[in-house]
């Protein structure tokens, strides 16, 4: 969870609702602090709905180091004592969004979804808390998606409305898990392309109501897909009519805006399975190509393997892809997740008129590319928070299997994910690291700058995987997980403010991943 809180506003205590407005502010005021959760505005907090937060969760917490809270006190705040506030503030709520254990409690989630809705009823957003409306939601009930109308209260939050979807479809309450919502945006068509194209936004989460983060999103739709990221837990789904119709024409889907990339033979081999409705067969044959089960994103800018480089970035199977055009040629390169140091997200918030799309959104991870070797790789895009998101469910899940909470990769390959084997014709495929490695121009140039010029002294890691204790899996599964972000509200000095916070993605990567 990435919290931010890049500005404050000041609101007049006698306006209607709290004098939400952008108008001249008259009469006695008060201070409002703008918080953004995952690099989307959320909520307004006063200081002392934060301060009674921090002093439940000491109660609910006692046993945790928190970290420490800004203090009160007893005059007006100056400017430049409001701006010391606002900062601290901010890092108080970056510590305890990274810490897992805090992140997943109830009582976390519960107020955040209660702020958002106060907020959106101060600012008339929504009329009264008990509001109905009704939602479309996409789902794949046919290969061009469909659209599904259901009811929900605008404080539902993201959990109620997915299993209220679920209902719908008639898919059984024990495969809910396995799906989520997202929002996402519809692009255009262009020219010749089959399928509208489909930019995901962020993936909904159960601290807010999708009602109202929908409608600061606008124009945009609610969209059900599949949530796992090893594609081992497909075998969970086959057993259910319902489940295996929806992972179908997901994939269907897939292949025709070219998510997963196949061969032009195994492209009409995959649409004569589907003219002959056999969905099984249709995923068996898809599951072999490497970018099943991967979420597309929107082209990007990197550096990498120079700067100013356009890619397409994709996230899946333990790995981040890039691939960018070199002549006729497409190349692709993998980082694997595994091997990524760190991660931060960086951003530029200048105005309020922005605070719905901050610019110059960034994630940059610092990748191990061979031994003693470490470079930071920076990816400018728009979808960049929901990157970072999706990094860290993937070593998530990583994790719980490492720390034996969940189905080792070998049991999931057993129950049905067949080995990749196939690649396109058309790309040349590379993992940074790999001495077989085809795009070797890439590697030659970039290793041995890095040889040269990097200061960055060698990663420690340990010596094998640890099969840990009960005592272990404890803190394998809540404290070695973290993705940081940093957000400022201030323009003149763009690289500082992206270097400020450096947190660890994971710690105890074996030598087996090098």
């Amino acid at each position: 969870m990435h919290f931010s809180v890049p500005d404050t506003q000041e609101l007049c205590v006698d306006a209607p609702n709290g004098g939400g407005g952008g108008g001249l502010v008259t009469g006695p005021t008060y201070t409002v602090y703008n918080i953004y959760i995952n690099g989307n505005y959320h909520c307004k907090l006063r200081y002392k709905q934060l301060h009674e937060f921090y002093e439940q969760l000491r109660r609910r917490c006692a046993d945790a180091a928190l970290p420490p809270f800004p203090p009160k006190r007893l005059l007006p705040l100056t400017n430049s004592q409001l701006e010391t506030r606002r900062a601290a503030l901010e890092h108080y709520l970056q510590i305890i969004g990274q810490d897992v254990r805090i992140a997943r409690l109830p009582f976390l989630q519960q107020f955040l979804q209660r702020a958002q809705l106060e907020t959106a009823l101060a600012e008339s957003t929504v009329s009264t808390d008990s509001e109905e409306q009704q939602l479309e939601i996409e789902v794949y009930t046919k290969a061009a998606g469909a659209q599904l109308l259901v009811n929900c209260h605008v404080q539902q939050n993201t959990s109620a409305l997915l299993q209220t979807v679920c209902r719908a479809l008639k898919l059984p309450p024990e495969l809910q898990q396995f799906f989520c919502l997202y929002l996402m945006r519809k692009l255009p068509s262009v020219s010749g392309e089959p399928t509208p194209t489909v930019l995901l936004l962020r993936r909904l989460m159960d601290f807010e109501s999708p009602y109202i983060t929908r409608l600061h999103a606008q124009p945009c739709q609610l969209l059900l897909r599949t949530s796992y990221w090893n594609s081992g837990w497909d075998a969970k789904l086959l057993g259910n009519s319902v489940a295996v119709n929806l992972l179908y024409n997901q994939t269907v889907a897939d292949v025709a805006r070219e998510w997963i990339i196949c061969t032009p033979e195994l492209g009409h081999q995959l649409h004569s399975l589907q003219m002959q409705a056999r969905s099984l067969q249709y995923l068996e044959l898809a599951r072999q190509l490497p970018s099943y089960g991967c979420l597309q994103f929107a082209a990007a800018h990197v550096d990498y393997p120079e700067n100013d480089t356009t890619a397409l970035v994709s996230i899946g199977n333990k790995e981040l892809s890039l691939r960018t055009a070199r002549g006729a040629k497409i190349y692709e390169t993998k980082f694997r997740v595994t091997r990524m140091r760190c991660w931060r997200v960086s951003a530029m918030h200048n105005t309020l008129e922005s605070r719905d799309q901050p610019s110059q959104l960034q994630l940059a991870f610092e990748y191990l590319m061979s031994k003693q070797t470490l470079r930071w790789i920076t990816i400018t895009s728009s979808q960049a928070m929901l990157m970072s998101v999706c990094l860290q469910a993937m070593v998530d899940e990583l994790l719980h299997q490492t720390a034996g909470d969940g189905n080792s990769d070998d049991e999931l390959e057993r129950n049905g994910r067949a080995v990749s084997t196939s690649a396109s014709s058309e790309s040349t495929s590379s993992t940074p690291s790999s001495a077989s490695s085809t795009s070797t121009s890439y590697m030659s140039n970039f290793t041995a700058a890095n040889t040269s010029a990097s200061t960055t002294p060698p990663v420690k890691f340990l010596a094998q995987r640890l099969t840990p204790t009960s005592k272990q899996q404890h803190k394998l599964t809540t404290s070695r997980t973290f993705a940081a972000v940093f957000f400022r509200n201030d323009s003149s000095n763009a690289s500082e403010v992206a270097s400020s916070v450096r947190n660890e993605a994971f710690e105890g990567i074996g030598d087996d991943d090098l």
